[in-house]
């Protein structure tokens, strides 16, 4: 563990999965953008992570279709006290597939978190 700013960073996970689920009610923490605007437009705010430990981004690798690969590009899937489960998505230039990749991680190893522009991701 090098950070102990977790509980801070479960909150804003917390939020942007409520968004993700359109429970946005009162919702004004979440990367500034303070909701998805229709699921029919969007259901995701894609995220990048970033380690305490080395100030680099987090990537995780990933196979999708036979290909495998590294991906920096994160949906929020659970969170759970200080952890969360993430799905590893692949951004190929702004397109955004999810994959069937997930993982969990501790969140006191993460000191700082990036909002992308929230999309739809139709294979999810």
């Amino acid at each position: 563990m090098c950070n102990n700013n977790g509980n801070c960073i479960a909150e804003i996970l917390e939020k942007i999965l409520m968004l993700q689920q359109q429970n946005n009610t009162n919702i004004t923490l979440g990367c500034e953008r303070p909701f998805i605007p229709n699921n029919t437009l969007a259901n995701t705010r894609p995220i990048n992570l970033y380690c305490c430990c080395t100030n680099s981004i987090w990537t995780m690798p990933y196979n999708y279709n036979d290909e495998e690969g590294t991906s920096s590009t994160f949906r929020v899937e659970n969170v759970n006290e200080n952890t969360a489960t993430l799905r590893i998505l692949i951004n190929d230039n702004g397109t955004i597939t999810a994959t069937d990749n997930f993982f969990t991680i501790d969140l006191d190893y993460i000191s700082c978190i990036k909002c992308l522009q929230d999309t739809l991701i139709t294979n999810i």
